[in-house]
């Protein structure tokens, strides 16, 4: 009979993590493909409260544009367009890998750096135009 102070536990296996794992592009895509999806919630209900202020009247919109307008707002609304367009543009990955098309290395490669890349030029040229309908900051 074995004493139960000699019964060693037997090895279990290692789960993957990231000290295994280095991460890959797709991995992060993936990571921020879900935390963009979690900032768009926030977001939209910025909006729907800049809608509310314009349907209230014009004291509180004045207000609510004032506070949009400021710095700390224009880079909240430069982060959510950026959100909006990185995910909108994840999507269409995850729609193309859907036909069963792209899953080769080099077409993930492609399609997750095109999305970071894609994401980025168009959050700056949408700006640039608004900025120039604009006027400005």
């Amino acid at each position: 009979m074995a004493n139960a102070d000699t019964q060693r536990p037997k090895a279990r296996p290692l789960s993957p993590h990231l000290q295994i794992y280095s991460p890959l592009i797709n991995m992060v895509m993936s990571i921020v493909h879900r935390i963009t999806g979690a900032a768009l919630y926030v977001g939209t209900l910025l909006l729907a409260g800049w809608l509310v202020a314009a349907a209230t009247g014009p004291e509180y919109f004045a207000y609510v544009n004032g506070v949009m307008g400021s710095a700390v707002g224009l880079t909240v609304l430069l982060g959510y367009t950026w959100a909006l367009l990185h995910h909108m543009i994840g999507g269409i990955r995850h729609l193309i890998w859907d036909t069963g098309r792209g899953f080769d290395l080099a077409s993930v490669d492609i399609l997750s750096w095109g999305t970071i890349i894609l994401s980025l030029v168009l959050t700056a040229a949408l700006w640039a135009w608004g900025l120039g309908v604009r006027g400005g900051l």
